[in-house]
């Protein structure tokens, strides 16, 4: 396989996994449930441009944040695969952190809710953040850093259309349905929970070994 088309499926594969726009869907349906179309077309546009935005500003300076810290990718390679298990965990048993807000954290955001809470944390949480990240150190061209960018900017307006058929999607899928879908992208997440830890652990484990030789 080419191995720009190889990057680009790992790209789509993990942000509509761990993006998941089918689980914001409860929590946007519910905020904005006083609302007429026009305001709640409104409020998913400015969520998933505020996503975007907070997605690309991680991506790009991503090496800047390592060296002020002075980390490395392959730790946070590690830690991405420990956020990632643990939401793949939630979605496996059909539930979501993100998802879990009480009537008056919802009072609290409705004066601005496109940004906080839905564009962030939900939409871009932290395994969006640090899936662009990753995979934009990954990018070793121009070609694969624009393929990542508009894989970003696909998903999430894949994003914004399921929000404003929220209803109906819903309607259709069911409880059940819902349930299901959302437990078949936790398996998945889960799994490439698994490749980022120990493609992170395996050099810090080589560099440890070779030092101590």
């Amino acid at each position: 396989m080419d191995f720009n088309l190889q990057f680009a499926l790992v790209c789509l594969t993990t942000f509509i996994t761990i993006i998941n726009p089918l689980s914001v869907m409860p929590v946007f349906m519910t905020m904005t449930s006083t609302l007429d179309a026009r305001q709640k077309k409104r409020v998913a546009k400015k969520a998933v441009i505020t996503a975007l935005l907070t997605m690309l500003v991680f991506a790009f300076s991503g090496q800047i944040i390592f060296k002020f810290f002075a980390i490395t990718v392959d730790s946070f390679r590690i830690v991405g695969g420990i956020i990632f298990f643990m939401m793949g965990w939630d979605m496996l048993q059909a539930r979501l952190i993100r998802t879990k807000m009480d009537n008056e954290s919802v009072s609290q955001y409705v004066s601005d809710i496109s940004i906080t809470p839905l564009g962030i944390p939900m939409i871009c949480g932290p395994g969006a953040i640090t899936n662009s990240i990753i995979l934009m150190e990954d990018a070793k061209n121009i070609s694969e850093k624009a393929t990542l960018i508009a894989i970003m900017i696909f998903i999430l307006w894949v994003t914004y259309v399921v929000l404003l058929g929220a209803a109906k999607i819903t309607k259709v899928l069911g409880e059940t349905g819902n349930k299901v879908m959302m437990r078949i992208m936790g398996l998945i997440v889960m799994v490439i929970a698994v490749e980022f830890f120990f493609s992170g652990l395996k050099p810090i484990l080589s560099s440890i070994i070779f030092n101590v030789n």
